[in-house]
């Protein structure tokens, strides 16, 4: 099997870079027209910001508001506005599912893409691949398209302005990168673009956790101050590119089929894809029978920045026994990555690591 390494290919980031939008464009060759497809917040902050950038680099350009879900249905509605716009390039401003369907829109027309996040809560900017919901927030499928984001264009100062809880659920999405590349790495399975991980990737992988442990919690403390800090730059990284290349050129295992084993239930629909990925974490090391030390340092990261250890921090009972088999059973779906693991994953199986990380992380806060 050969190797495959997959990235965007520019990464812009630091306080004020939205201001070097339209410049940063042009050096890629990229002159417009663009459509700029923004959810609220982006476009309150940055409306602007996007006038002079792109005016000074005399790139016509358009605003489309996001309808709140990276869903079939938004989709094809962005691809008609970009057709009747007229639009050359894609620019994606916002959370997560903005940036999915704006890549989803590109890839659809045939036309680059630029990613600007508004906040640093998942590693989906620089990805090739797009999660799609349905309209009652319940995963549905993936995408993966042939080509990574053309600019990825990270604004710090946007990032320290937004709620501090995306930062973390950024995070929580980022603990599961080491984790699942070293599980496909070491079983030799294919990854998100269809070949073997590159040494790279897995050692971009292993500086996402030792930047996460290292940084994290200051890294939040200066977001709470939305202080831009060399904490919260690497953070961002961390969070963005090095979990972006880490996963994607290395693979996902359990830890994001736990994730969207939860979607299916109705408690976990207020908590974001990055709190129920981090619990997913804890149950693909329990799965794997980790030693304690390990989880234990997984716990007490996670403790210290808020992110979830108990199905009560996801909004779960454990004692719903029904709610425990529906999300197992969709964890291991066909199609899920949790089929990467080195065993047979069979859904009693999860059930019963869902329970077990359940119980460890209520000891955990009984000991602490």
């Amino acid at each position: 099997m050969i190797s495959v390494f997959s990235s965007p290919s520019r990464y812009t980031q630091g306080p004020d870079a939205t201001k070097s939008l339209g410049p940063e464009m042009q050096r890629i060759g990229l002159s417009g027209p663009a459509m700029v497809l923004a959810g609220k917040s982006a476009s309150a902050k940055l409306a602007g910001t996007w006038r002079k950038t792109f005016g000074d680099a005399g790139i016509d350009f358009s605003v489309r508001p996001f309808g709140g879900e990276c869903s079939h249905q938004e989709i094809e509605e962005v691809k008609e506005a970009a057709k009747d716009s007229g639009a050359q390039v894609i620019v994606g401003a916002g959370g997560g599912k903005v940036l999915d369907t704006a890549r989803a829109v590109a890839a659809d027309l045939r036309l680059p893409v630029v990613n600007c996040p508004t906040v640093a809560s998942s590693d989906a900017p620089c990805s090739a691949l797009s999660v799609l919901y349905n309209d009652h927030g319940q995963m549905v499928d993936y995408r993966v398209y042939a080509r990574n984001p053309d600019l990825v264009l990270v604004d710090t100062k946007v990032i320290a302005c937004a709620p501090p809880r995306l930062l973390v659920s950024g995070m929580g999405d980022a603990l599961a990168t080491l984790f699942e590349a070293r599980t496909c790495v070491e079983g030799r399975v294919k990854n998100m673009r269809g070949g073997a991980s590159t040494r790279s990737a897995l050692a971009l992988a292993e500086l996402c956790y030792r930047t996460l442990i290292e940084d994290g919690y200051n890294a939040l403390a200066a977001a709470e101050r939305q202080a831009v800090t060399p904490a919260l730059e690497r953070l961002v990284e961390a969070n963005t590119l090095l979990s972006g290349l880490g996963f994607e050129s290395s693979g996902l295992a359990a830890a994001h089929s736990v994730h969207n084993g939860l979607t299916v239930a109705d408690g976990t629909h207020a908590y974001y894809h990055g709190e129920k990925v981090a619990f997913g974490t804890l149950v693909q090391l329990v799965l794997e029978g980790k030693a304690s030390t390990e989880i234990d340092e997984v716990l007490t990261f996670s403790h210290a920045v808020g992110l979830p250890i108990t199905l009560a921090d996801i909004g779960l009972l454990a004692s719903d026994a029904d709610m425990l088999d529906a999300v197992a059973k969709r964890s291991t779906a066909d199609t899920e990555t949790i089929h990467n693991e080195p065993f047979e994953v069979q859904s009693e199986m999860v059930r019963d690591a869902i329970r077990a990380a359940d119980a460890l992380g209520q000891r955990w806060k009984l000991a602490h």
